[in-house]
């Protein structure tokens, strides 16, 4: 599963992009506000985020955040990798260890085989659906908030 801080990557990432003013920054203040998230912790994903260039950063009076990635292109996956990494799905539930998914793998736990099937729709899932796609979404249906 996500850790809560991805979760707010991602609803931050959605949030910036979709602002109209897109090619100005929007505040960690409005930010943190309009997400009800601690601006504090808040400022330590975004500060990930622009680190993995998704997000581009400036600070001051007119500073804040914008995308830096084409939001056609960029996708959950891309989010999630840089705030919990790529292997989010490979900790052992059973175990605490982490599995490593191959047939040959003698020793894993009793859920290898069909956390492997749901590992992989997973990391399908969230490279396939863009920030674009979800912004697309959001404007055919209002009542979709972030």
């Amino acid at each position: 599963m996500l850790s809560n801080t991805c979760k707010y990557g991602i609803r931050a990432v959605v949030f910036i992009a979709s602002r109209p003013e897109k090619s100005e920054k929007t505040g960690l203040t409005v930010i943190a506000e309009e997400l009800n998230i601690p601006q504090p912790y808040l400022a330590k994903i975004l500060q990930i985020l622009t680190k993995k260039k998704i997000l581009d950063s400036s600070k001051g009076p007119h500073g804040g955040f914008s995308i830096l990635k084409d939001t056609s292109r960029l996708t959950l996956l891309d989010i999630v990798a840089a705030i919990d990494g790529e292997d989010f799905t490979d900790c052992c539930f059973i175990t605490g260890g982490k599995c490593s998914f191959e047939p040959k793998d003698k020793i894993h736990c009793m859920l290898h085989n069909e956390m492997n099937k749901e590992r992989v729709r997973m990391k399908k899932f969230y490279g396939n659906k863009t920030i674009d796609a979800i912004l697309k979404q959001m404007k055919r249906s209002p009542e979709l908030r972030i």
